[in-house]
């Protein structure tokens, strides 16, 4: 018979972290944060209503295992190579530096050499999730200093895998600790050696023969089975489960498989890695806040600024603006999950004791509680740190003479789109400007006689500095989505009849920009679509004229028939991840009992966004869409997302019999 004590704890469990994670996600902050309020609150520290720690606790590891799957899943090998440049050694720099800074702080006050590194490479961490989530919310994921941060962010994840084996190691170690490391070092040779091999020869083939059943329970079973056998290997060389994983995870992601096998995992390790939070909620103790608070709070203070100066240090170095560069240290500054897992694990291998590990984790937990404060105002922030964009070196910056400027174009963001524009206007002798906040490019492009100045397009004086006034037209071709909006607002304010050309990656924000007032918006990926159309239709001999009037027409239309596309649902959700359109056409045939036979479209009233056509007997229909009288065996093409689909097929079709 079952424990039904554990049971009912279990149950209470369960409702905490439902309670507190709906909670969480109403208030827009991390689900991680609901579980660790569960962990402290029903803890062995506060109500003690929680399971046994210690059984909790090893199922909790394999959260640990299934996150750092998937984020091997991330980093297959080919991608860390094409990073090495930028986030590699930023990376490596900032969780280096940030160890040995804040170890040899807290070796001053008074940790043992051991500990006070395992608070370093704890500080070092920073929280992915509540970076990532919070920039997204306020739509500061595809701007420079966002993709930059999340990208070091998740890097710094990467490094947690081998300072997890280096606690396990020092744990160890009764001794000295350089036999230790360098046979450690030895096992996680031969570890890689063998799971990269097995990866290779074994793992594609075999993933290669589940797909070929179309079986999703197979395909889990798999995923489950790789992942808990490489974790396997490694643990028996002495090494941590979470390397295994990490590895295996590796080795996949460089396959077709990788996105089905994270959305595969994905449910095990939401539940799991839950379940560690938990877990690490349940060793935080807030009863040592008044003996402690002192030394929590100049932790915290620590993390922040330590992290903060380093990383801006770092970012600047690089050839970074300053005010980019501190944008992203504000970013880093916050603690990290991984932090918290490097505590715990320090905490099981006797490595830290409980009085610093208490100060360590309950000052990551603060700085995880206030990071939304400091990444929703991280401009503001920086804007008052450096009230003037600071230039590298060399880098020309704006000046009241382009005031003088007449009938100039104005480009914003001179990178290979900037760039193209630049060199077109320059055939046919049109005076332009461009302004970016590269100081390197800056440097260089200026250096070879070209218009254009180190600033920040966002910034109202700037764009009155280059002559936004007399200028004829504006030109948007940044990657930043946030300031493109700000320039089309100072320009509205300004000069609501100033023409402005705004380029955009993808087509999900054509609309919204369109709302602010762009008078052109060309989204990347549909220009690429309209571009081998004409190119088909001139090859088959349509006259150049007519094809001049297709462009013209999917121009003014907003690109209207290259956004109507049919897919599977895999592909929906794919494009919904991506870039939030999810809408495609879907196809809807009318039984004879349908509700809508025999009425007109126009009477209808369907949730979607519009009707594509009616086909009949294999014709698409010509007349007026409204006036078609439906019939048995008619075929509707609907454009929408799947939830206006949904309703809209429920409403075509009710009454069938």
């Amino acid at each position: 018979m079952p424990d039904h004590n554990l049971l009912l704890q279990l149950l209470l469990l369960l409702a905490a972290a439902l309670l507190a994670v709906t909670l969480l996600q109403r208030l827009r902050m991390p689900s991680s944060l609901g579980y660790l309020l569960v962990g402290v609150i029903l803890g062995p520290h506060a109500l003690a209503l929680t399971p046994d720690a210690d059984s909790s606790r090893a199922l909790a590891e394999f959260g640990i295992v299934f996150l750092l799957f998937t984020t091997g899943l991330n980093f297959s090998l080919p991608r860390i190579l094409a990073m090495r440049h930028q986030v590699f050694g930023l990376g490596t720099a900032q969780v280096f530096l940030c160890s040995i800074v804040v170890g040899a702080i807290a070796w001053l006050a008074g940790l043992e050499p051991v500990a006070a590194f395992v608070v370093g490479a704890v500080f070092a961490q920073s929280s992915t999730t509540v970076i990532s989530k919070q920039l997204m919310e306020q739509g500061e994921d595809e701007t420079r200093h966002g993709r930059l941060g999340v990208a070091m962010s998740v890097f710094q994840d990467v490094t947690a895998v081998p300072l997890l084996v280096l606690i396990l190691v020092l744990g160890d170690a009764s001794g000295g600790i350089v036999m230790p490391l360098l046979l450690a070092l030895i096992k996680i040779v031969v570890a890689i050696t063998v799971i990269y091999f097995a990866g290779r020869w074994l793992l594609r083939p075999l993933f290669h023969r589940v797909a070929e059943r179309r079986s999703a329970e197979l395909f889990t079973l798999a995923v489950l089975l790789v992942t808990l056998t490489a974790a396997a290997i490694t643990n028996a060389f002495g090494l941590s489960l979470a390397l295994g994983a990490f590895l295996a995870g590796m080795m996949l992601g460089d396959t077709e498989f990788r996105h089905q096998i994270e959305s595969t995992i994905r449910p095990f390790r939401d539940v799991l890695v839950g379940l560690f939070f938990i877990t690490v909620g349940m060793l935080a103790d807030f009863r040592v806040w008044p003996e402690l608070w002192g030394w929590i709070l100049a932790g915290t203070a620590t993390l922040l600024l330590v992290k903060t100066a380093l990383v801006t240090a770092i970012v600047r170095w690089s050839g970074i603006d300053m005010r980019t560069a501190l944008r992203i240290g504000i970013l880093l500054a916050v603690g990290g999950e991984f932090g918290l897992a490097l505590v715990s694990l320090a905490l099981g291998a006797d490595v830290i004791d409980g009085r610093s590990a208490q100060i360590a984790l309950n000052s990551v937990l603060v700085s995880i509680a206030i990071a939304p404060f400091f990444i929703r105002h991280n401009g503001a922030l920086a804007t008052g740190l450096t009230p003037q964009p600071v230039a590298a070196a060399g880098a020309p910056t704006v000046t009241d003479e382009l005031r003088d400027l007449r009938e100039h174009i104005i480009i914003c963001g001179y990178g290979r789109i900037g760039q193209n524009v630049g060199r077109f206007l320059q055939e046919e002798q049109i005076d332009f400007v461009a302004i970016d906040t590269d100081p390197s490019l800056v440097r260089e492009a200026h250096a070879a006689g070209l218009p254009i100045f180190c600033a920040d397009a966002g910034e109202r004086d700037i764009l009155e500095a280059v002559g936004m006034n007399a200028a004829r037209l504006l030109v948007i071709s940044l990657d930043d989505l946030t300031t493109a909006r700000k320039v089309l607002g100072h320009v509205r304010a300004l000069r609501p009849e100033l023409p402005v050309l705004v380029r955009t990656r993808d087509e999900s924000p054509v609309e919204e920009l369109s709302h602010l007032g762009a008078t052109e918006v060309v989204a990347e990926t549909l220009e690429a679509g309209l571009m081998i159309g004409v190119q088909v239709l001139l090859l088959a001999g349509v006259a150049p004229q007519k094809v001049m009037q297709r462009i013209t027409g999917q121009h003014t239309d907003r690109y209207r028939l290259l956004r109507e596309l049919f897919g599977s649902a895999d592909w929906v959700s794919g494009a919904l991840e991506e870039n939030g359109d999810g809408a495609l056409l879907h196809s809807v045939p009318l039984p004879a009992g349908a509700q809508a036979v025999g009425r007109r479209v126009g009477e209808l009233m369907l949730p979607c966004q519009h009707l594509h056509a009616v086909v009949r007997n294999g014709d698409t229909l010509a007349e007026p869409l409204e006036t078609i009288e439906l019939r048995a065996d008619d075929v509707l093409v609907l454009f929408g997302t799947a939830d206006q689909i949904d309703a809209s097929e429920k409403l075509l079709l009710a009454g069938e019999r």
